[in-house]
């Protein structure tokens, strides 16, 4: 897990070090094909049938949905904000699929976890500002994203069991791929051919964001929810890193107070769960 977001945020330095000179929309083309191809080359390699009749069931089509807002709006996010505002949004996300189980799926969730939801969320409205001079309406981008991610992350679990990792890759990346073409079809930029810089972070991030979803998946997949959901909060650390050092970015007071509401919510309900089990 901790590679695994180690492998997400260098994905989010790159994709933001091609946007300073791709637009977003071409940034997403270029990922979710070089993705698809990947992930399709890995799936043929496990013996994996591209296509399926479980490819089209409700979940998955609800996923693709998702996913498609998800990769656009947080990719806007990563071109016009900065990373580490960015990335402590995100983090947001496991509150809002806690949230969605007990509407969608009707999980149980008390009042105490209600609360720890409800105080992640608190702590978003810190590091936006909203009413405030500081206050910037570019940082609804990352969190429509959040919210997209996590109606992925939701339809991901109603997800037929028979879809391996490999062919859930391949299908999330070519929504990213059908994400950048509906944008630039609405946004009418003309094509930019990638210089070499953006061609080789567009080139790096490939590879690294297939290795961040397939260590995510084998985390998630083998090892104690519970134990290994935690280690979700360590992107934060590696996000702020990179932002820092690669982009100049600065802390300011209310992204510190946000991230700690954001991660003590997120620890708490994570404990709570766990004390609740039978």
């Amino acid at each position: 897990m901790i590679g695994a977001m180690a492998a997400f945020a260098a994905e989010d330095a790159l994709l933001k070090a091609a946007s300073q000179t791709l637009p977003a929309g071409q940034i997403l083309i270029w990922f979710g094909l070089g993705g698809t191809l990947l992930f399709a080359v890995l799936a043929r390699i496990d013996g994996q049938p591209l296509f399926s009749s479980a490819v089209v069931s409700s979940p998955m089509l609800v996923r693709v949905v998702f996913e498609i807002a998800g990769r656009l709006f947080y990719v806007l996010a990563l071109a016009l904000i900065p990373l580490s505002t960015a990335t402590v949004i995100l983090q947001a996300t496991p509150l809002v699929v806690v949230a969605g189980a007990a509407v969608v799926f009707g999980e149980r969730v008390g009042w105490r976890r209600w609360g720890a939801v409800l105080l992640g969320m608190i702590g978003v409205l810190v590091i936006v500002q909203p009413g405030t001079e500081a206050f910037s309406l570019l940082s609804l981008l990352a969190i429509l994203g959040m919210i997209g991610f996590a109606g992925r992350d939701l339809a991901s679990r109603a997800a037929p069991r028979s879809l391996a990792t490999s062919i859930l890759g391949l299908y999330g990346f070519l929504a990213v791929f059908v994400a950048g073409a509906l944008f630039c079809l609405w946004q009418r930029v003309p094509f930019v051919a990638p210089g070499r810089d953006a061609a080789l972070f567009l080139a790096a991030a490939v590879p690294v964001g297939v290795c961040a979803y397939a260590l995510l998946m084998r985390a998630m997949r083998t090892g104690d929810v519970s134990a290994v959901t935690p280690l979700r909060y360590t992107r934060l650390i590696f996000g702020i890193v990179l932002g820092i050092a690669l982009f100049g970015e600065r802390l300011s007071a209310p992204m510190i107070v946000g991230s700690a509401f954001i991660i003590l919510s997120g620890l708490f309900i994570i404990w709570r769960r766990k004390r609740d089990e039978p």
